[in-house]
């Protein structure tokens, strides 16, 4: 772990407006760390970088945020992990564009775990969602922590199912570490800082902007042995994540849904590529080449024990596809009547979702 003067020149040189991560990587080959890098005159660091950035450099950040960024690490839970500290993701060291700094809030023994990231659309469906969540799950009891950006959908999912499981789940932000984003998802950060992480290479203060997410995917996916895209449009920031696994090196894997939704479309992209086509935990176990250190049965076999004990006719006319009523009516030959109070019971014991437009979903 860095020392206090440490972490004071490491900010000073990454909150240094303009200096981009590339220059700073550079200057910290030439140079060997951040104090010598600040103490170098002039000469010797337009070698390196432009004029105007090293005249910067001399001027050193503003105060006012590196003052702010010390009052942050007085909390214990959080802190800066820097490109010369231990604990930094040996993952995330091997990408083209390492982060020379991450703001750091939760359990920093995560940092050590194997991951896996866990992505896919904002928009989910039911079963989408219970598939982020329960694969997760099962992957977190595993020995895989799960990886996600914390966005409504299937990232919300996937990080309450591997916070269920014993190596929990990190969010890797697009925003400063004391603003929340999504703000709807303010209990389950507090949640991920308390029993999981929260990941960003952000400075404090840095708001919502758009730029930012699709830059922070490559932490994502360079965090982590491989990416599970469990739903995802064609035009999607999922894609984006898992174009940047492939780009990485690492196992690009997809879950397969209805051939009639558009959400699963992304899936089918991805595996008519050559993802790997995911049916159950151990398909992502076997692509990553990986031993569950702590293999929790009951877990990793929830979706086949649960449909194993589906027990309603009608369900077998559901199908998997979004369907209405006068559709099962039809199938069935059943009444409306007694229909509609065949999918009540079925939603109230979980196995169906309501969706608008009177239609209903299995979703186990």
């Amino acid at each position: 772990m860095s020392h206090p003067a440490d972490i004071e020149s490491w900010l000073n040189l990454c909150l240094i407006d303009g200096l981009g991560d590339e220059a700073i990587r550079r200057l910290l080959v030439a140079f060997g760390n951040p104090t010598a890098i600040l103490s170098a005159d002039i000469t010797a660091m337009e070698r390196i970088v432009k004029k105007p950035i090293a005249e910067r450099i001399m001027q050193g950040a503003d105060r006012n945020k590196i003052s702010a960024a010390l009052k942050w690490l007085e909390d214990p839970i959080n802190a800066v992990v820097t490109l010369a500290d231990p604990d930094y993701p040996a993952q995330l060291l091997n990408i083209a564009d390492p982060p020379p700094l991450l703001y750091f809030k939760g359990r920093r023994e995560l940092l050590q775990l194997p991951v896996l990231a866990v992505v896919g659309s904002r928009n989910a469906t039911p079963q989408g969602l219970s598939n982020a969540e329960v694969f997760s799950e099962a992957a977190s009891n595993a020995g895989l922590c799960i990886a996600s950006g914390m966005a409504l959908g299937i990232d919300t999912a996937a990080h309450q199912g591997g916070l269920r499981g014993s190596a929990a789940s990190m969010a890797i932000v697009g925003t400063g570490l004391d603003i929340v984003y999504p703000a709807k998802n303010h209990p389950l950060a507090h949640k991920l800082a308390k029993e999981g992480a929260l990941i960003s290479e952000f400075p404090l203060g840095t708001p919502a902007i758009g730029r930012n997410f699709p830059r922070r995917n490559r932490i994502i996916s360079g965090i982590s042995q491989g990416c599970l895209v469990v739903e995802a449009a064609l035009r999607s920031g999922s894609l984006i994540t898992a174009r940047q696994a492939l780009d990485q090196g690492r196992e690009v894997m997809a879950i397969p849904g209805s051939i009639h939704s558009p959400l699963s479309k992304g899936c089918h992209a991805l595996i008519k590529q050559g993802a790997k086509l995911v049916e159950n935990t151990q398909d992502i176990f076997d692509e990553l080449n990986f031993l569950p250190s702590t293999h929790n049965k009951n877990s990793v076999e929830k979706i086949a024990v649960k449909n194993s004990t589906e027990n309603t006719a009608l369900l077998k006319y559901l199908g998997y596809d979004v369907v209405d009523i006068d559709t099962l009516c039809a199938r069935s030959g059943l009444t409306t009547e007694v229909v509609s109070a065949m999918l009540l019971t079925l939603e109230l014991d979980g196995q169906v979702s309501s969706l608008p437009g009177g239609c209903y979903q299995r979703i186990q």
